[in-house]
């Protein structure tokens, strides 16, 4: 199976988890208008987004979420990938701020 399958399945699964356990999620805030922003779906985003970069290895990046604040921590080979990953990051809906925890290998 090539690179680019693995990563198709890893963000179906991804996706079908996230879906699984989002009415279980308890945290969540407001964004403006009574709409509602899971921490799970933001996760899940965040996820999707770093997966979906080819530059960046992210089975070595975590993502965690806690009332729209986004934490990544993990290794990565540069500081570009520090840099697109937070990028990617604040780039996503519902995200309020990144702390970035990611350390050079």
């Amino acid at each position: 199976m090539n690179t680019h399958c693995l990563r198709r399945s890893a963000l179906a699964v991804l996706l079908i988890s996230t879906l699984a356990f989002t009415g279980c999620a308890s945290t969540r805030h407001s964004e403006g208008g009574g709409e509602y922003i899971d921490d799970t779906v933001i996760t899940t985003k965040v996820k999707a987004a770093v997966l979906n970069e080819p530059t960046l290895k992210s089975a070595e990046i975590n993502v965690e979420t806690f009332k729209g604040r986004v934490q990544l921590s993990g290794f990565v080979s540069s500081q570009a990938d520090i840099n697109r990953a937070v990028a990617l990051a604040r780039d996503i809906k519902g995200v309020s701020s990144v702390a970035n925890d990611m350390k050079l290998k």
